[in-house]
């Protein structure tokens, strides 16, 4: 574990806009049981709609709709670093997703907290052909936006 996980020892947030949603694919399997709360939050950036199913987000300006999840356990991270292709060893260009913290708002845009987040780069949604998602949210099973 990095230093920077290392400081969430007690308590944990990660900002989720995809597959780890409540209710999308991954949620039970790898937050559901570890949950203290869920919230839904916005984050700034641009989101991508992927051929393979799921979603990618990149640095922007956009309004990013999502979820704030609290974990008591930062062991969490180490499950979802493995789910989204991230070690921190790793160039930034050989990862799926790069882990960064990031400024969380809720959905008054009122700042909620400094969280992780799963960032992809540029180039590498350009690579897997991202499609833009102008409205900032997205679904891989249906659920509407908040």
């Amino acid at each position: 574990m990095n230093e920077l996980k290392a400081k969430f020892s007690s308590q944990l947030q990660v900002f989720v806009y995809g597959t780890l949603k409540p209710g999308e694919a991954y949620h039970q399997q790898y937050c559901a049981n570890k949950l203290v709360s869920a919230q839904q939050a916005i984050a700034y950036g641009k989101l991508f709609s992927l051929p393979a199913g799921y979603p990618a987000m990149t640095v922007g300006d956009n309004l990013v709709y999502g979820y704030l999840l609290e974990f008591s356990d930062a062991n969490v991270l180490s499950d979802l670093d493995i789910l989204e292709g991230y070690h921190p060893s790793r160039q930034k260009n050989n990862n799926l997703y790069n882990q960064e913290q990031v400024e969380i708002f809720d959905l008054q845009r009122k700042k909620q907290a400094e969280a992780w987040i799963y960032l992809m780069t540029r180039h590498k949604v350009e690579q897997l052909g991202g499609k833009t998602q102008d409205d900032g949210w997205w679904s891989g099973i249906g659920i509407t936006p908040p």
